[in-house]
């Protein structure tokens, strides 16, 4: 039996739910008001698929924000919109007046208006540093402010250039409270960034027929068939297979049904430890993904630029003309991913592929050096390549 409260509460969110996503997305407040009953509605087997089929409700909702149809609002806007160069993007997030702006000056040599004041910062900044052979794109976003996913202060437009990043450096003030942490992230989340985690471990595959195919691997400590056939009956999907293949949460499947949502990883930046005591700093040093700086006084950016390698997950790769030393100068960077011969190829350009016989490769993706390959060998960081062609 649920309890007087909990019955009221869940009948309240299905009467706002029900009140479909044209209203939500033109009252925000409405989103925010559901989240906070479900917030409030205790946990439990009774509750579970009510809720779950709630948050895909009220994730549909917000598709609308994250993807505003009729072209009303849903574009990056004038001054945001920067093109893509170099091997990787960086996006700079955060509150207004916690350094953004004087961390690209002092990073890339850039200027970006500096001041005492909040909203120096009115459009995206750009600037390009190269680090290790790489090239990378550094973006100042103007200050976000708590809101931002439901486009107060902007916010659709910044957070919009963010999902484009292949790195997040959310940057803090050191001085003020780290609950600011959290409601970056919560902007974040709800515009379909997910900081520092891995894609759901779950087979979604939709069909024409046979109903919904339910299958698990491992214990399931939320979700059932029956929660899982509510969640998809909300997105009128009945013929699909799911496999969970890791305990999985309702919000889990709701991304993966969704299909718009971007893993990004993500550094906490925490600025102004000039004026922060040695045991602040040592604790502060505990925090996950925190790198402390000042970005004033430039202090720690060695470690903050080490970072930021780290979790760009790039790979150098070394060209070898054919009776010539390898160029150590210019690498050919690519992402962990897609390091095969075939992907260096098409970075430099499509036609090599066609008139590539095969490549001689010197470094640790081998066991000989030099060891002949085709298309489909993974290299390594910092492998040499000598391509031979038809």
């Amino acid at each position: 039996m649920l309890s007087h409260s909990t019955s009221m509460a869940v009948r309240s969110l299905w009467i706002l739910a029900g009140t479909g996503t044209r209203c939500c997305a033109e009252h925000p407040k409405l989103a925010q008001y559901v989240t906070c009953l479900m917030a409030r509605t205790q946990k439990n087997k009774a509750t579970s698929n009510h809720l779950g089929l709630l948050k895909a409700r009220l994730a549909k909702m917000r598709r609308e924000l994250i993807t505003p149809k009729g072209g009303s609002g849903g574009g990056t806007g004038e001054g945001f919109d920067v093109a893509k160069t170099g091997d990787a993007r960086i996006g700079f997030v955060g509150f207004p007046s916690v350094g953004k702006s004087t961390l690209l000056s002092n990073l890339a040599g850039v200027y970006s208006e500096v001041a005492a004041y909040e909203f120096t910062t009115l459009t995206t900044v750009p600037g390009v540093i190269r680090y290790k052979g790489a090239k990378i794109q550094l973006l100042d976003l103007p200050g976000i402010i708590e809101g931002a996913k439901d486009g107060k202060g902007r916010g659709r437009q910044v957070i919009a250039v963010a999902r484009t990043c292949n790195l997040i450096l959310i940057v803090l003030d050191v001085l003020k409270p780290l609950g600011h942490k959290k409601l970056i992230e919560h902007e974040l989340e709800g515009f379909g960034i997910r900081l520092n985690k891995q894609p759901p471990n779950i087979g979604f595959k939709k069909k024409d027929k046979g109903g919904i195919n339910f299958t698990v691997t491992c214990p399931q400590s939320e979700l059932d068939g029956d929660a899982v056939k509510s969640i998809l009956a909300e997105y009128k999907i009945h013929n699909a297979d799911i496999t969970l293949r890791s305990d999985s949460t309702a919000d889990d499947l709701i991304d993966v049904v969704e299909g718009n949502r971007v893993y990004i990883p993500c550094i906490y930046v925490l600025n102004k430890i000039d004026q922060i005591s040695i045991e602040e700093l040592d604790i502060i040093y505990k925090v996950p993904h925190c790198v402390p700086i000042s970005a004033h006084s430039r202090w720690n950016f060695d470690d903050l630029l080490e970072k930021m390698w780290d979790y760009l997950h790039l790979v150098r790769i070394y060209t070898k003309p054919k009776g010539q030393l390898p160029d150590y100068t210019s690498p050919v960077v690519l992402p962990t991913e897609h390091t095969a011969v075939e992907d260096f190829c098409l970075k430099i350009h499509k036609s090599l592929l066609k008139e590539l016989k095969y490549a001689l490769v010197w470094g640790a993706s081998v066991k000989h050096n030099p060891q002949k390959v085709g298309k489909d060998h993974v290299m390594e960081d910092e492998d040499v390549i000598q391509l031979v062609k038809k």
